[in-house]
């Protein structure tokens, strides 16, 4: 049944950062779904879809309220397009776990790459006899100790994203953990009172079928960074992530391409060629998250900038983007990614590096305002080797306690 929505005074600030919360949420349990082939976490997702059904209404109605002016009307059209965006990154999620809950249908061959685009999540619902049942977050320290991550919960009908130290696992409550797969096998038990069952590994496909799943794996990775990029130009108001987004955007468009022509030899070969109408269906909807990315951004590139209401917004969700300068000496300085650890140990992921070698800083210190006026080369999606040095810029994306870890290792007070 529909829920009635009337107008009610909220902050747009806040309605803002409970979508961008759920639109990134509803992305990492879309993927999930298909590569367990959850019917259960495919529903969790068309809970969240309607739920920013109604978010994205009071933030419209919110934002009709506040426009009194052609000047008001210019500075709130950026935020109206974000709304619009973030609503389509809500409706091709929800395309992309009907894909389980309608069984389309999706090659076997999707489910051996997705593990390596995808962290695994598991849905999980607290029961009576579970050693987990009753206690908080921060008594379980699962973090810490396991490696994943409690990132969303559903108590008594509504939504916890992100739930802190002191979130208690109550019976019934439905939590969906993320982390490596042989540590949730533990995690999972000790919340359910049951076993967890992984899923079975495919057998290999045909080869062009092959080379349009991996398509697929790639734009997913692609649109994911181009909508955390997105966020990131609307928060710093940077052209330069915004233009990254736009370049990541045309590569998603060249990879659909190639997959339609994979995807079409393929069919020849196959027994059913209607079984690979889930993958038609998922790279369509990959393809509407990275034009949604550039939607984000649109203002910023068009000039008009960002409202503050925006980037209040950005920094106040749950999972916050941050961008830090490695400071000279520092922990980071001379480090690489994998070798420093950078994610297992603050819980960060660091998703672009702006290069400002040493001849760009001075000798005294390493300010945000000096490497701003460096040159403005980005490295997207840096890797375990990518080595840093003082005065690069780092942008990153984690829980809000995780950025002071990766800032004290930055060397940032």
């Amino acid at each position: 049944m529909s829920r009635e929505v009337g107008y009610e005074p909220r902050s747009v600030k806040r309605l803002l950062a409970e979508m961008k919360d759920i639109a990134e949420l509803m992305i990492d349990l879309s993927y999930s779904a298909v590569l367990l082939d959850s019917r259960e976490v495919a529903a969790e997702v068309l809970e969240l879809e309607s739920e920013m059904d109604v978010l994205q209404l009071k933030t419209r109605m919110s934002l009709l309220m506040a426009a009194r002016s052609p000047d008001d009307a210019e500075a709130l059209a950026p935020v109206m397009g974000i709304v619009g965006a973030t609503e389509k990154v809500s409706d091709a999620t929800g395309d992309i776990a009907k894909v389980v809950l309608e069984e389309i249908g999706l090659p076997e061959a999707i489910r051996g790459a997705l593990p390596d685009a995808v962290e695994t999540i598991v849905r999980a619902q607290v029961d009576t006899d579970a050693r987990f049942a009753g206690q908080t977050l921060g008594d379980l320290n699962l973090e810490s100790e396991t490696g994943v991550r409690a990132i969303a919960l559903r108590q008594a009908g509504e939504w916890v994203l992100n739930p802190d130290r002191e979130t208690t696992l109550e019976v019934d409550d439905v939590v969906l953990f993320r982390g490596p797969e042989e540590a949730l096998e533990g995690v999972y038990q000790s919340t359910t009172a049951t076993a967890y069952t992984p899923p079975e590994p495919p057998e290999p496909g045909i080869s062009d079928l092959e080379r349009a799943t991996d398509s697929v794996v790639l734009m997913k990775n692609m649109s994911e960074l181009a909508v955390d990029l997105a966020y990131g130009a609307v928060l710093f108001d940077s052209t330069n992530l915004a233009d990254e987004v736009v370049d990541l955007e045309a590569e998603v468009d060249a990879l659909q391409s190639r997959f339609e022509a994979w995807t079409l030899r393929a069919a020849s070969r196959v027994d059913d060629p209607v079984s690979l109408r889930g993958l038609v269906h998922l790279a369509r909807s990959t393809e509407v998250i990275s034009d949604a990315a550039v939607e984000i951004s649109e203002g910023v590139l068009r000039g008009l900038g960002s409202h503050p209401v925006i980037a209040e917004a950005v920094g106040e969700s749950d999972e916050v983007i941050v961008r830090l300068t490695v400071g000279r000496d520092s922990d980071l300085d001379g480090a690489t990614l994998g070798g420093r650890m950078v994610k297992t140990e603050t819980g960060m992921r660091v998703i672009a590096v702006r290069r400002a070698g040493r001849e760009d800083v001075t000798d005294e210190s390493v300010t945000t305002e000096t490497v701003t006026n460096a040159h403005d080369e980005w490295e997207i999606s840096p890797g375990p080797e990518t080595e840093l040095r003082a005065g690069n810029v780092l942008l990153a994306k984690g829980p809000r306690t995780a950025a002071e870890r990766l800032g004290a290792l930055a060397g940032e007070q």
